[in-house]
């Protein structure tokens, strides 16, 4: 089953699923938009728009998502923000280069099937400069997490990957160098994470 597929028949649960759960670091993480000033900022694997409460008013957004039933709920959730929704795929943007201030990566780099595609991506429509906000679940390097890696085939064709080592995937995109990295949920395993391009 693709993740097209899968996303369509889980868009009715998202919510009942990560609401609550991901609010205190959804908002953690955009909070560093509030000092920003009139950006561009892309918001890549919107989903149904779980984000968009805690966007400050100010920038230009444009939320993208895989699929239409993500971005169906996803439009129910504007209230007034200055906001493009656009379907697409986080591993080929449909977007020229340097053409956003910010990226948003909120649980979609350990979603998608190549996360360093995901990543390359978000930093070619980056301007020099601009900042990558991620959001996930990630392995270190050296952690040995069996039931996460042996269960991460299943979950990855079914939601979402568990076995993202992100200092591999960060590896491959040499024109990003982190600013920070903190802990989130369960334990560090979800982590704040934002990036900068050169």
């Amino acid at each position: 089953m693709s993740l097209k597929t899968s996303y369509r028949f889980i868009a009715p649960f998202y919510d009942a699923f990560l609401e609550r759960a991901s609010a205190s670091a959804r908002q953690r993480s955009l909070d560093k938009l509030v000092q920003q000033q009139g950006q561009r900022v892309l918001i890549g694997g919107a989903g149904t728009g779980l984000d968009f409460p805690f966007l400050p008013p100010q920038h230009d957004y444009v939320a993208l998502d895989l699929t239409a039933a993500m971005l169906g709920r996803a439009r129910k959730r504007i209230h007034g923000l200055r906001m493009e929704l656009v379907q697409g795929d986080s591993m080929a943007l449909p977007f020229a280069d340097a053409s956003f201030d910010t990226v948003v990566l909120h649980l979609i780099t350990a979603v998608v099937p190549q996360p360093p595609r995901c990543l390359m991506e978000a930093a070619r429509v980056l301007r020099p400069g601009g900042r990558i906000l991620l959001f996930d679940k990630f392995l270190r390097r050296g952690q040995h997490a069996w039931l996460r890696r042996a269960a991460s085939p299943l979950a990855g064709r079914l939601a979402t990957r568990l076995d993202v080592v992100f200092e591999d995937v960060l590896e491959r995109v040499p024109q990003l160098h982190k600013l920070s990295d903190v802990p989130a949920l369960a334990g560090g395993w979800f982590r704040l994470i934002e990036l900068q391009k050169e």
